[in-house]
C-alpha cells in the first residue's frame, strides 16, 4: 500500500511496548480487533503496520507506524484524524513527526506567498523582518489605530492585532480594522514604506467570511489566524480563499501533545501559513533553544513544492536580544516584540525605531 510514516513517542515498558505499538496501529487505522476483520482488502491495505520500535534515551520508545495514504482522503482534517485522532485521548502517546509521500504532499498547496512573497510585498530584502502586536485588548479602535500609526511610522514591517483582540464591543472588528488600516496607510504615505496591518480573525465560518470581506474591502495587507482555535481544515480553506499573506498564531497549540516543530513548523506550513509565530526560548514560555531551531527548520527547510514559511519567534522578547536571535535564526526570520515596546510609554516611537535600527544593523551579518 502507498503509505505515510508516522512517528510517535510512547511511554511503555520494554515488556509491554510490542503489544502497545500493535494496539496503536489498530487504533489509528481500523479501531477494532484485527480478528474481527473479514475483508482481505482491509487487512492488506488499510490496517496500519508497525514499522519500527526503538528505545528513547530518556525512557519510553519511538514507534513508527505506516498508515495507508488512502485513509487520509487527501484532506487536512482527515489526515490529522489518522495521525492523532483517537490516540490523542491516550496520555502515553505523543505525535512527533510524519513523512508524507509525494502523491499526498502534492494535495496541499502550502504557503501562497512564503518568505520570498512576504519580502516582495513588504519591499524588505537582505534583512530580518520586524513585527509587533497591538495590545492590550480593551482599548477602543481610535487608540489601537494611534498605536498602529506610530509603529508604522517607526518603520516596523508588520503590525498585527494581539490574538486576544477579536470582535469585542470595545473594539468591533469592522471599526477597528478600518481605523488601523487608515493609520498604517497614512504612515506609509508619509514614510514611503510598505508596512502592513494584520487584523486577527475569529469566530465560526460565517463570521470569518464576513471578516475576510471587511479586511479585503479595507485593503489590509495581511491576516492573523489561530489554526488550532478555528480548526486546521477551516484554516486551510481560509488561506486558499484569500489573497494576502496569513500569519499563524500558536494559541491552543499546547493542548494536543503534538511536537511543536511538527505542529507550528510543518503542519501549519502544510495548511498554507506564510508565517508562523512560536514561543522563543528564554521568554515567558518553556520552549528550549533546540526546540526553536527544530521548529524553524520545519518551517523553512526544502519540502517538496512547498514554499518556505517565515518563522516568527515571540513571547517576552526585547530589543537587547535582537543580535542573539538573529545570530541563531538568520535573516529569514521575523522578530516579534510587543510588550517590551509598549512599555516605553511616551517613548514608544523611539523604542520602536531602535528595534528597527538594531535589526537593520545586525541583519547583514547573520547567516
Amino acid at each position: 500500500m502507498d503509505c505515510l510514516t508516522v512517528l510517535y513517542h510512547l511511554a511503555a515498558s520494554p515488556a509491554d511496548v510490542a503489544a502497545r505499538a500493535a494496539a496503536l496501529a489498530l487504533e489509528q487505522s481500523i479501531e477494532m480487533p484485527l480478528a474481527a476483520v473479514r475483508s482481505d482488502y482491509v487487512r492488506e491495505e488499510i490496517v496500519a503496520r508497525v514499522a519500527d520500535v526503538a528505545p528513547l534515551p530518556a525512557g519510553g520508545f519511538r514507534v513508527a507506524l505506516e498508515l495507508a495514504v488512502e485513509t487520509t482522503g487527501s484532506e487536512i482534517g482527515q489526515l490529522m484524524n489518522m495521525l492523532f485522532g483517537n490516540c490523542s485521548l491516550q496520555d502515553d502517546v505523543q505525535l512527533v513527526d510524519v513523512a508524507l509521500p509525494p502523491a499526498l504532499l502534492g494535495a496541499f498547496p502550502g504557503p501562497r506567498f512564503g518568505i520570498a512573497g512576504l519580502r516582495e510585498r513588504l519591499d524588505a530584502h537582505g534583512r530580518a523582518l520586524t513585527c509587533t502586536a497591538l495590545k492590550p485588548q480593551g482599548l477602543p479602535p481610535s487608540e489601537l489605530a494611534a498605536l498602529a500609526g506610530t509603529f508604522a511610522r517607526a518603520g516596523l514591517d508588520v503590525i498585527k492585532d494581539d490574538h486576544g483582540i477579536a470582535n469585542q464591543r470595545y473594539a468591533p472588528f469592522a471599526a477597528r480594522v478600518a481605523a488601523c488600516q487608515r493609520a498604517v496607510a497614512a504612515a506609509n504615505r508619509e514614510t514611503g514604506r510598505r508596512a502592513v496591518y494584520a487584523p486577527s480573525l475569529s469566530g465560526g465560518p460565517r463570521q470569518l467570511a464576513e471578516q475576510v470581506r471587511i479586511a479585503r474591502d479595507e485593503g489590509v495587507g495581511a491576516l492573523l489566524a489561530a489554526p488550532m482555535v478555528m480548526g486546521l481544515p477551516t484554516f486551510a480553506e481560509l488561506v486558499a480563499a484569500i489573497e494576502v499573506p496569513v500569519i499563524a498564531h500558536p494559541a491552543l497549540g499546547g493542548v494536543s501533545r503534538i511536537h511543536p516543530p511538527l505542529l507550528c513548523g510543518r503542519l501549519f506550513r502544510l495548511c498554507g501559513a506564510d508565517a508562523t509565530i512560536f514561543p522563543n526560548y528564554g521568554g515567558r514560555f518553556s520552549y528550549s533553544r533546540e526546540l526553536c531551531v527544530e521548529l524553524t527548520d520545519g518551517a523553512r527547510a526544502p519540502h517538496g513544492h512547498l514554499r518556505a514559511c517565515l518563522p516568527v519567534p515571540a513571547g517576552g522578547m526585547n530589543v537587547a536580544r535582537v543580535p542573539e536571535m538573529l545570530a541563531l535564526y538568520g535573516r529569514d526570520t521575523m522578530l516579534l516584540i510587543g510588550g517590551a515596546l509598549l512599555s516605553a510609554g511616551d517613548e514608544l516611537f523611539e523604542r520602536s525605531r531602535e528595534f528597527v535600527a538594531t535589526v537593520a544593523a545586525h541583519g547583514p551579518s547573520a547567516t
